[in-house]
C-alpha cells in the first residue's frame, strides 16, 4: 500500500486485470506481465505512453477527467470504480497525521437499534461495531460492539462458517471497505487495520491489492445459522446523518418465508433465555442461603 500514489497503484492494479483478449488486441507469442501493457492502456485511452508511466509512478498527479474517464472506460470500470478514480485524480492537500478518533454514535440512533425489533447495528467507516442490539448478537456472536467486521470475516472461523459463500462475501466486504476509506488513508485506524489483516490473512492481501470498488448497498445475504439452520435475509444499510461514514445495517426476512419464522424462532429463543436467567440466578442465591 502506497499512499503517497494512490492513483498509480490503483491503475496498476487495475490493468492486470485487463486482458488484451477483452479490449481487442490479438495476443501472439508469450507475454511477461499479467494484463495489459503499459502502452497499450496509454494507446487504447488517447495518450502518450510517457504521459501514462508518469501517471503510474505518482510524478503526475493532475491530470484531466477527460483523461481519468478515457482510462476508466479501457479499464473497463463500473460507475462506482469510475468515481473512485476521479476522486484519487482530484487529489487532496497534504495533512499532518491524526490521531485516531472515537467514534461516537448519537444516542436517538443507539435508542432506535436497542428497539428495533429485526437484527440491527451501528457500523463505523472503518467496519467497527459501535452498537448492536440482542438479536443481531444472536444470529452471530460477533455482531457486538467493539468487533470489527473486516477482522471477524477474515480472521475468525466461526464468522466464516456463517456464510455459504463466504469467498464471495469477503471480496465484497473489501471493495466496499475500500470505497468507504476513499482517499483518507492516514488515520491512525485505516493503517493500524489493514497492516494486520494484510499480516494475517493472504486472502485479504490478495483483494487487497486488485484494488477492487464497489459502494456498500443493500443485498440479500445468506446465512448458515448454527441453531436455526439457512437464512435468507435482505440486508438495508442507512446513513447516519450527522456523522462520518456511520452506517445503521438491519436485516429482514421477507414476509411468510421459512426465513422469517426462524428469525422469529430465534428472537423467542433468546426471549426466553433472557426470562429464565433472572429467575435462575435468583433461585441459585435461594438455595445458598437456605
Amino acid at each position: 500500500m502506497s499512499e503517497s500514489n494512490l492513483l498509480g497503484d490503483y491503475v496498476r492494479a487495475r490493468r492486470e486485470l485487463v486482458t488484451p483478449e477483452q479490449v481487442g488486441i490479438p495476443v501472439s507469442g508469450v507475454r511477461r506481465v499479467p494484463g495489459l501493457r503499459r502502452e497499450e492502456v496509454a494507446m487504447l485511452a488517447g495518450i502518450s505512453a510517457d504521459y501514462y508511466l508518469r501517471l503510474e509512478q505518482g510524478r503526475d498527479r493532475n491530470p484531466s477527467a477527460q483523461v481519468l474517464e478515457s482510462l476508466a472506460r479501457v479499464l473497463r470500470l463500473d460507475d462506482d470504480a469510475t468515481a473512485y478514480l476521479l476522486r484519487l485524480g482530484a487529489g487532496k492537500p497534504r495533512r499532518r497525521r491524526r490521531r485516531p478518533r472515537r467514534e461516537t454514535v448519537p444516542p436517538g440512533v443507539a435508542q432506535l437499534v436497542a428497539t428495533l425489533p429485526l437484527p440491527a447495528y451501528v457500523e463505523g467507516r472503518y467496519f467497527d461495531v459501535l452498537v448492536a442490539n440482542a438479536l443481531a448478537t444472536a444470529l452471530s456472536p460477533r455482531l457486538a460492539a467493539g468487533a470489527n467486521r473486516l477482522r471477524d470475516v477474515f480472521l475468525d472461523p466461526a464468522e466464516q462458517a456463517l456464510y455459504p459463500g463466504w469467498e464471495s462475501a469477503a471480496a465484497g466486504m473489501v471493495a466496499g471497505f475500500r470505497e468507504s476509506v476513499g482517499t483518507d488513508t492516514d488515520d491512525p485506524r485505516f493503517i493500524e487495520l489493514v497492516g494486520e489483516l494484510s499480516l494475517a490473512s493472504p486472502r485479504f492481501s490478495r483483494l487487497w491489492a486488485r484494488h477492487d470498488v464497489v459502494a456498500c448497498e443493500g443485498a440479500p445475504k445468506h446465512i448458515d445459522h448454527p441453531q436455526v439452520g439457512g437464512l435468507r435475509l435482505n440486508r438495508e444499510r442507512l446513513g447516519v446523518g450527522g456523522t462520518s461514514g456511520q452506517t445503521l445495517v438491519v436485516y429482514h426476512p421477507d414476509p411468510g418465508t421459512d426465513s422469517a419464522d426462524k428469525l422469529a424462532l430465534l428472537a423467542s429463543a433468546m426471549s426466553d433465555l433472557k426470562t429464565r436467567m433472572p429467575r435462575e440466578v435468583g433461585g441459585a442465591g435461594a438455595a445458598r442461603g437456605g
